[in-house]
């Protein structure tokens, strides 16, 4: 009973902090970010090789956003994995909630300022291999909820990286390397695409942090 009390109490007590914005929720962890030696492993059995088919992206050709569980779509499953408290009305749209942003450590709690990014993004994918791929492939990638694959993250801290790899664009928070060049590895390992000379150099010195 007095464990259930204090239970009780410490949720209420977090759910008052982070109502006066005096707590900070920590972000979520998206599934299969693997351990720093395996990431190490994965990077080194990717193919280096420069990019190809670099004019003919094309964002269409990767179909988003799937439903992938009642009415709720990818973007709507991943603010709900994401978030501190989420609230979603019968059409799985979030109406409350509270999100941090591995990025930058922004906190939001507006949906609005959120963007689910693609950790590897649509046209990096597309021209390190995906431009093979038939379009059900390239939307199962668009959509994959399994891997470390989408977060939900500052919506202008998305912009800023648009299409970038590693070797151009890093998040704000130098502390977040680690899991992003493991992420990124994962993607890029599990999904059979390849990497750039500079792109694997700037992935082995992000993992280099861990």
């Amino acid at each position: 009973m007095k464990t259930l009390l204090r239970s009780a109490l410490a949720s209420l007590l977090l759910a008052t902090l982070l109502q006066f914005g005096l707590g900070t929720p920590a972000w979520a962890t998206p599934p299969g970010i693997p351990a720093t030696s395996a990431a190490k492993t994965q990077l080194a059995a990717l193919t280096v090789t420069a990019s190809t088919h670099t004019t003919t992206y094309d964002r269409d050709l990767f179909p988003t956003w799937d439903t992938i569980s009642g009415t709720c779509n990818t973007r709507e499953t991943v603010l709900k994995r994401d978030g501190t408290g989420v609230v979603v009305n019968s059409a799985c749209t979030a109406t409350s909630g509270t999100w941090k942003s591995p990025y930058d450590g922004g906190t939001w709690t507006a949906a609005s300022d959120v963007d689910i990014d693609h950790m590897v993004p649509l046209k990096n994918a597309w021209i390190s291999g995906a431009w093979a791929w038939t379009t059900s492939k390239r939307e199962s990638f668009a959509n994959d909820v399994t891997n470390p694959q989408l977060w939900a993250v500052t919506d202008n801290v998305n912009q800023s990286k648009s299409d970038q790899s590693p070797d151009s664009w890093k998040p704000p928070l130098s502390s977040f390397y680690c899991t992003y060049a493991k992420a990124w590895v994962r993607v890029k390992y599990v999904w059979a695409l390849t990497v750039t000379s500079a792109e694997k150099t700037s992935l082995t010195s992000m993992l280099g942090t861990c």
